[in-house]
């Protein structure tokens, strides 16, 4: 009996997603960018229940992020598995270039990483061919010179990966399937019967982009274009579509021989994209030694039917989600987390660029101590702000501080962080709570009130492209006057690759404050 799986598969910033299959196991990584840890990992047995089961890079040694713009840093990993070995690669824009990292229980730790001499460019793969032998896949600008922006070429060079170098010389093999294509890019091999595969994106990641398909009987190719290029993409159906953005996809192939295919899209409301791109599955049939998404419909749906039995891993006792205690939790769902009965934060927190380390601690029966810190938001440094990702376009997301513990010109508070120039906050400040919106990097109050009573808890309700600010103390629960249009948190307003996230901050100097609970309502 097949069950449905809902997509997307995973709702919020999961963008470029990766996915390999062992046994019966599957597991999903996506780009972080300039959030750390870096490279959320998830696991699942049907492709339709998830847990989140560590971070790939959750060491500072691991991902340097000095000076990373929020939408730099880590760009499109590979997931791979061969030989009792899991392989994670992926570029740091920021700082070393490509490189891959190791384990061999995906749940880490995972080793330092391997920087890649010579291999230049972005969105690297690897595949493992029946001989034993690694190569590595890539997209770089054109050899010949490049002619516009985005006229790049995908290249395939042999890996020793015992010794974590490049062999033998480049062959620079495909560059897309249509005529002047712009960046042809996330590419992955697979050899598939008598065939090589090469998938890729193509058209930028924004509303043209596309996935294509090409295939040799070598690996150094040539290849050949698939006539009916490119097999999934959603830039005919019009800006007012729905789900927008398709591309950057991966295969997979169950125990059953059934294939799937994950990529990202986003759902814009009105045409503005505020979670960014998101995770999504598709089933895929073979027909002359060709790929087809979703056959007879050709676009993305709402749920696809996946012939695995259900696992859930709240029920099942060898699950990462029940070994820890729960440390993890489900993909898209709401929480409410009590920091005064907390020990650890679960892997879904972030911060930006680097670990707050001494500046956050929980501490038993008194809730979330967070150090003030002069870093700004709108700073490339490490400010003291800790988050989750946005996963719904309709939600609640309130924390509850001690106001008494904020002085002076210190700020505490919940912030909705699209990056540095984009950003609103529910703070408290001198007394008052105000409704702040950040916009190309200048704060604007938009409305205050007075706070009474030690602690106060605030809100922010957002309904799709607007945010209605809240705040709660002895005087109960009461709205600012001013609501926010939450279309400057968007990609088509501020740029760059990354969805908003919702989290906890405190600027100033001084001590510490108190966080009591957090909670993110759809």
């Amino acid at each position: 009996m097949s069950i449905e799986s809902k997509n997307p598969i995973m709702p919020g910033f999961y963008p470029d997603p990766s996915i390999c299959a062992v046994g019966d196991d599957y597991y999903l990584v996506n780009s972080s960018f300039a959030y750390f840890p870096g490279l959320p990992l998830m696991h699942s047995k049907d492709l339709v229940h998830f847990e989140q089961i560590g971070n790939v890079l959750d060491r500072p040694s691991q991902l340097p992020l000095p000076g990373a713009g929020v939408s730099q840093g880590l760009f499109a990993p590979t997931i791979r598995y061969h030989e009792g070995t899991f392989y994670v690669i992926c570029t740091n824009v920021t700082w070393g270039g490509n490189f891959v990292v190791t384990a061999q229980n995906p749940e880490g730790p995972w080793s330092e990483p391997h920087y890649l001499e010579g291999a230049d460019g972005i969105d690297p793969s690897l595949f493992f061919d029946e001989d034993g032998k690694c190569y590595y896949i890539g997209t770089h600008p054109n050899p010949d010179g490049v002619k516009y922006n985005g006229d790049w070429f995908i290249y395939v060079q042999e890996l020793d990966v015992k010794n974590w170098k490049m062999v033998g010389e480049q062959h620079n093999v495909w560059n897309g399937a249509l005529k002047g294509v712009h960046w042809p890019e996330g590419p992955h091999l697979y050899k598939i019967g008598e065939y090589y595969y090469i998938l890729h994106a193509e058209g930028g990641t924004g509303p043209e982009h596309a996935v294509s398909v090409a295939r040799s009987k070598e690996v150094f190719g040539p290849y050949e274009n698939n006539f009916c290029n490119p097999i999934l993409t959603h830039r005919h159906l019009g800006q007012q579509y729905p789900i927008k953005y398709v591309g950057h996809a991966d295969l997979i192939q169950t125990p059953k021989g059934e294939w799937y295919m994950t990529m990202l899209a986003v759902r814009p409301k009105e045409c503005f994209t505020t979670m960014g791109r998101e995770t999504f599955l598709a089933k895929v049939t073979w027909e002359n030694d060709w790929p087809v998404v979703n056959a007879g419909v050709g676009t993305l749906t709402d749920v696809v039917a996946v012939d695995l039995p259900q696992w859930e891993p709240e029920k099942d006792a060898s699950s990462y989600t029940v070994r820890t205690g729960h440390k993890t939790c489900v993909p898209g769902s709401s929480r409410s987390y009590d920091f005064k009965a907390m020990k650890e934060l679960g892997d879904e927190f972030m911060t930006l660029r680097a670990p707050l380390a001494d500046r956050m601690k929980l501490v038993s029966g008194e809730g979330l101590k967070l150090c003030f810190d002069k870093e700004p938001l709108t700073g490339k440094g490490v400010p003291s702000y800790v988050c989750i990702r946005q996963q719904h376009h309709c939600f609640t997301v309130s924390a509850k501080l001690k106001a008494s513990e904020v002085t002076g010109e210190n700020a505490a508070g919940l912030v909705l962080f699209q990056n540095e120039f984009y950003h609103l906050k529910v703070e408290v400040k001198a007394g008052k709570a105000s409704l702040v919106l950040c916009e190309k990097g200048e704060d604007k109050v938009l409305a205050s009130t007075e706070i009474c009573g030690d602690e106060v808890t605030l809100g922010l309700s957002v309904e799709d492209l607007s945010a209605k600010g809240f705040i709660e103390d002895v005087n109960e629960k009461r709205f600012f006057e001013t609501d926010a249009d939450v279309r400057n948190l968007s990609t088509e307003v501020a740029g760059g690759f990354v969805g908003c996230t919702a989290g906890l901050y405190a600027f100033g100097e001084g001590a510490a404050v108190t966080f009591e609970g957090f909670s993110y309502q759809a």
